[in-house]
């Protein structure tokens, strides 16, 4: 996905956001914030993007958001229980109305037979409502890995969340 396409992605998740007077916020590890920039470069994104938590190590993960270090022990920063904490701890902390999260690994290490370069899990939180977490494998460099990540995590947000 090019830069213009995260742009016209930013602007009607934006659009969604104002016409329901909802704000989003973003827990972000391998993604290092890439979601909430595309977001905040929408002009007049502050009156539906209020904060955004880059948490990209184990400890800013539990010190900013609440995840809790057993599920970080037991499943690892890449999974399904953490992504799913790291969303609801951004929605709480943020007081939003919807919270995506991502963790993974961009490569080029870090990956195993588990968990190869190029795994990122999301997990996706409404306010008084269900957590969504999800799993996909992405091919290419790091950059692609992260790029392809912060548009699935955006389109998600809008066609499940957004539309309805």
């Amino acid at each position: 996905m090019t830069d213009e396409q995260l742009t016209q992605l930013s602007t009607r998740v934006g659009q969604l956001l104002l016409a329901r007077g909802a704000t989003v916020t973003t827990a972000e590890s391998c993604t290092g914030g890439w979601i909430a920039k595309v977001l905040t470069d929408i002009a007049g994104s502050s009156a539906w993007f209020h904060r955004g938590f880059v948490t990209y190590s184990n400890d800013a993960k539990q010190h900013m958001i609440g995840v809790s270090e057993r599920s970080l022990a037991e499943h690892g920063a890449v999974s399904e229980p953490v992504v799913r904490e790291m969303a609801q701890g951004a929605l709480r902390e943020a007081a939003a109305d919807f919270a995506l999260s991502v963790s993974g690994i961009a490569g080029p290490d870090g990956g195993s037979e588990e968990k190869p370069v190029g795994t990122v899990w999301f997990g996706f939180a409404r306010a008084g409502g269900d957590v969504l977490a999800e799993r996909r494998c992405f091919s290419g460099d790091r950059e692609a890995v992260r790029r392809q990540a912060t548009a699935w995590a955006l389109q998600t947000l809008l066609d499940r969340f957004l539309k309805n």
